[in-house]
């Protein structure tokens, strides 16, 4: 059995904003080919073009219907919303798949907290995705053995890329920004702050696992329609009624943008 390490200082992770995802998958796509060509083994499918095709896939976006429910616990359907809830590894601070891994090539390391699997010494038993609560461990058919998200350490760490693209292929590749990576052991930085205005949380907490990546709730939907902070969301109405092409007024957003397609 493999031990856990004392508790991290630096400990890398994502927050996913559910309010902003849009479910496009793109994040999955580009996990797909970053680590099909990247660390360990390819990323393999099977019978990829015919009746029954499967393959192994690191990150997968999952869609639900979400109905709120008022004080009274009765469900509004008028506030009903399609969530889109992008899963992969959580890369837990009590990670139930590196206890239980028998050669020890599961483990979780020291320096960033990032769970990894050392493929050399998988031997394909599957304990460790029988363990883990969050489905986040496939096993890839034709390696045999077990695969998880790696949070990209072959770019993060890699000094021969750009820095910007420092940063896991899912967050690169995010269209929305729904994505953050960042040291959510460090208060001061980016995704601890995001975390705590908007009431991060995490998955399962009953698991008592402690993941370190976190999800952003959606906002009520009620509540971001209803505002009218100009700050916060832009009249493009009002914008589009000041803009003139040709001495014609230009009213409502078609006008907006036929004036400023104009000036391309």
């Amino acid at each position: 059995m493999t031990n856990l390490p004392q508790e991290p200082t630096k400990k890398l992770g994502l927050v996913i904003d559910l309010d902003i995802c849009v479910g496009c998958h793109a994040c999955a796509v580009n996990c797909k080919e970053w680590n099909t060509g990247g660390y360990g083994n390819a990323l393999s499918d099977q019978d990829a073009y015919g009746a029954s095709p499967s393959g192994t896939w690191l990150n997968r976006i999952h869609s639900f219907e979400a109905i709120p429910q008022d004080a009274q616990g009765q469900p509004v359907p008028s506030d009903a919303r399609i969530v889109h809830f992008p899963k992969s590894c959580l890369h837990c601070d009590d990670a139930p798949c590196v206890t239980v891994c028998p050669t020890g090539a599961s483990y979780k390391r020291a320096e960033d907290g990032i769970v990894l699997v050392n493929e050399d010494h998988c031997i394909g038993c599957g304990l460790c995705a029988w363990a883990c609560a969050y489905g986040a461990r496939e096993m890839d058919e034709a390696a045999g053995v077990m695969k998880k998200c790696t949070l990209c350490v072959d770019r993060i760490y890699n000094d021969n890329l750009p820095e910007e693209d420092r940063e896991p292929a899912c967050v690169r590749s995010c269209p929305a920004n729904a994505r953050h990576f960042g040291d959510l052991a460090d208060p001061q930085s980016d995704v601890s702050v995001m975390v705590a205005a908007r009431g991060g949380v995490d998955l399962m907490p009953e698991q008592g696992n402690r993941p370190v990546n976190k999800y952003l709730p959606p906002r009520p939907k009620t509540s971001s329609c209803a505002s009218s902070n100009e700050e916060e969301a832009p009249n493009l109405v009002k914008l589009a009624q000041e803009n003139t092409r040709g001495g014609a007024a230009q009213s409502g957003f078609l006008g907006w943008l036929d004036n400023a397609l104009s000036r391309m």
